[in-house]
C-alpha cells in the first residue's frame, strides 16, 4: 500500500527532494530510480512524469535491477515489504489445480531466469497468468529481461498513476 496517494502532480513536483524520493521508492524499490526520476522535476504531465520513470527503469544497472525485484515476492508468496507486484490486481481466487500448476511453473522460471517472476495482473486471471508464465519459461536470457523490465514498467506506472491520482487531481473540499 502506498502512503502518497492522489496527491497531484503539482503537489509531487512541490515535494522535498527527501518527499519526492520517498513517494517515488514506493512505486519502485530502487534508490536510485527514485533519485532520478525526482531529479527530473518539475514535470509538466502526468505522461512527462511516467515517460521519465520506463527511460530511468531502463538505465538501471542489473545490480539496481536486483534490489528493485528484492521487493517483489513470487507469486503467491506474501511480500516482506508494502510493495506487491499483485497489488493492483482484480481479486483472483485460481483452482487448486491451477495455483499448483502455477507455483510449480514460479518455480521454474525462477530456477531458469535467476530472479522472480514479475507479472502486471492488472485485468487478467490466473490462466492468464499461467500461459504467460508458459510462454515466457521459453524465452531466452536476454529476451526474458526485457520481458521481466517491461513488466516492471507497468508495475510502476500503475503505482506512479495511483500515487498522483487522477490528471485534473482531486477537488479541494
Amino acid at each position: 500500500m502506498l502512503m502518497h496517494q492522489g496527491i497531484g502532480l503539482d503537489r509531487f513536483n512541490a515535494l522535498s527532494e527527501r518527499g519526492a524520493v520517498h513517494a517515488l521508492f514506493e512505486c519502485c524499490c530502487s534508490a536510485t530510480w527514485a533519485r532520478h526520476v525526482a531529479a527530473g522535476r518539475p514535470y509538466k504531465s502526468h505522461l512527462e512524469l511516467l515517460t521519465a520513470a520506463d527511460s530511468e527503469l531502463f538505465e538501471l544497472s542489473e545490480a539496481d535491477i536486483d534490489r528493485a525485484l528484492e521487493c517483489h515476492p513470487g507469486i503467491g508468496r506474501r511480500a516482506q515489504t508494502t510493495a506487491s507486484s499483485q497489488e493492483q490486481c482484480a481479486v483472483w481466487a485460481p483452482d487448486e489445480a491451477t495455483m499448483s500448476a502455477v507455483l510449480e511453473a514460479t518455480t521454474h522460471y525462477e530456477e531458469k531466469f535467476g530472479h522472480v517472476y514479475l507479472w502486471c495482473a492488472a485485468g487478467r486471471d490466473a490462466t492468464d497468468l499461467l500461459d504467460d508464465l508458459t510462454h515466457r519459461l521459453g524465452n531466452s536470457p536476454d529476451t526474458e529481461l526485457k520481458t521481466m523490465l517491461g513488466e516492471l514498467a507497468k508495475i510502476n506506472r500503475s503505482r506512479i498513476e495511483r500515487m498522483l491520482g487522477p490528471e485534473g487531481g482531486y477537488l479541494d473540499y
